[in-house]
């Protein structure tokens, strides 16, 4: 039980410090800086895709051919072609769409956060410049 309040604990504090994070690039003049963590975000469900195709791939069984020991082949077999995690089309473009959504939400949360802190610092500076026509 001590275990799981600990391991629940470091889980929040690293939560916190990635948004405190993405709240500090934000407000960086640069734009460039608050976009990195949504990026490494993107590139982390891009990956996920990718690897949806390890868990649905076609192998085959069998080595195809009977050889004898003087090199002559004796018989062909047709190999086995074994399907692991037989999914039609639609099932795979599904899973495939609902696994990039759902690990794109830590990358919206951080474009929120983005976004929102990005906002004051161009209405400032909007304000300023208008304050500047006026004299």
């Amino acid at each position: 039980m001590v275990t799981i309040f600990v391991g629940l604990l470091i889980l929040i504090a690293l939560i916190t410090g990635i948004v405190l994070l993405q709240i500090f690039l934000s407000k960086k003049e640069s734009k460039w800086p608050g976009l990195v963590l949504p990026m490494i975000g993107l590139l982390i469900a891009i990956i996920a895709v990718f690897n949806i195709a390890s868990f649905t791939s076609i192998t085959t069984t069998g080595s195809g051919e009977v050889i004898n020991g003087d090199g002559t082949v004796i018989q062909e077999i047709t190999p086995e072609i074994i399907t692991q995690g037989d999914q039609s089309t639609p099932s795979l473009v599904f899973t495939i769409v609902s696994v990039f959504l759902l690990y794109n939400i830590p990358t919206a949360i951080l474009l929120a956060i983005y976004f929102s802190y990005r906002e004051k610092p161009r209405q400032k500076k909007a304000i300023e410049k208008m304050k500047v026509q006026d004299l």
